[in-house]
């Protein structure tokens, strides 16, 4: 993971949350920031994209429309996309959101192009609104960003530390992975990522490193060698 030059960075909404039902554990943020910080001092591109969860599941609920849903859980996460890069600015560190589509003043219409422009300058890029379309998750979306941007890998910061061949919460003798291959994530339907988004990865060759999001320094870790979490191979 030396060579590596660009990653694209997943938060779960749940998990800025943290032990909250909902909003933003500000303190977990800042950490955050001042981890892709020093990633970014090491002359990384970081791009950002957060999931709606600490705000909305809309799929969920039966009685609203799936396209309706699906674009309020863009807007739940356009919403995170703001709020944490505020929290960015704050420690220092320079950024833009794009979306698929329109979002007034408030972000940047998506290009390939204007992303580079500003990795070029330094600034963390979110990736806010998902693909624009419904019935894709953000973990679709994390992986279209990952390859439309020719990332080398993407970090799955999550609330558990990595795959396991079961559920961990519910086995307790749940076997976890040091590294796995994204063939086999795909035929034993592990759940890391949804089938669309782990289809895309294994097709277009893009690994994926997945940790605990509350672990110390997870995303340092992920990049420096002391890694705890799963590899996601693509060979």
């Amino acid at each position: 993971m030396n060579d590596i030059k660009r990653v694209i960075l997943k938060l779960s909404g749940e998990a800025l949350a943290k032990d909250k039902a909902s909003g933003y554990n500000d303190e977990l943020i800042e950490n955050i920031a001042n981890q892709v910080k020093t990633i970014i001092d090491k002359g990384i591109d970081v791009g950002v994209v957060i999931g709606g969860g600490n705000y909305w599941r809309g799929r969920s609920n039966d009685n609203i429309d799936r396209t309706k849903a699906d674009q309020i859980g863009m807007l739940a996460t356009i919403m995170n996309c703001i709020y944490v890069s505020e929290i960015f600015r704050s420690c220092g560190i320079k950024t833009n959101i794009l979306t698929p589509f329109e979002c007034g003043s408030m972000t940047k219409l998506f290009s390939k192009d204007r992303a580079n422009k500003y990795f070029e300058k330094g600034m963390v890029v979110f990736f806010a609104g998902g693909t624009g379309h419904p019935y894709f998750s953000t973990d679709t979306g994390i992986v279209l960003r990952a390859i439309e941007m020719d990332a080398d890998a993407i970090l799955l910061a999550k609330a558990v530390d990595g795959i396991y061949d079961s559920d961990p919460k519910v086995n307790p003798n749940a076997k976890k992975y040091d590294k796995i291959s994204i063939h086999d994530v795909v035929d034993k339907q592990l759940g890391v990522i949804d089938m669309t988004a782990s289809v895309m990865c294994m097709e277009n060759k893009m690994p994926l490193m997945v940790f605990g999001l509350n672990e110390d320094n997870s995303i340092v870790n992920a990049l420096s060698g002391n890694f705890n979490g799963t590899v996601v191979t693509v060979d």
